[in-house]
């Protein structure tokens, strides 16, 4: 996937979540406070939750939602967080901060 949006170490993008995915991340996984505090203190633009993350911090959440969508016996669950890892993912991929490793 070609990474089109360039952007600069450390700039913060725009996350949309919906309510239920931020609960899903703050009540499932065992992300620490340091990864959902912005979840937290998002604000809510037009009925989804708006935070502002390095892709660092996205990469962080992403890595929560996966470590839970395989461990859970909850299908549901696990559905729920492997759909909200899909779509993560894909954003966190459509950004190049200069900080990917090269290809082989």
């Amino acid at each position: 996937m070609a990474r089109e949006k360039k952007i600069a170490p450390d700039e913060r993008v725009k996350v949309f979540f919906s309510a239920h995915e931020r609960d899903l991340i703050l009540e499932y996984t065992l992300a620490d406070e340091d990864a959902t505090r912005l979840l937290r203190v998002a604000e809510i633009r037009d009925g989804k939750i708006l935070a502002r993350l390095t892709l660092d911090d996205l990469d962080e959440i992403i890595g929560y939602v996966a470590a839970e969508a395989n461990h859970t016996s909850n299908k549901k669950l696990e559905d729920e967080l492997h759909a909200l890892f899909c779509r993560l993912q894909d954003g966190l991929q459509s950004y190049d901060d200069g900080q990917w490793p090269s290809s082989f």
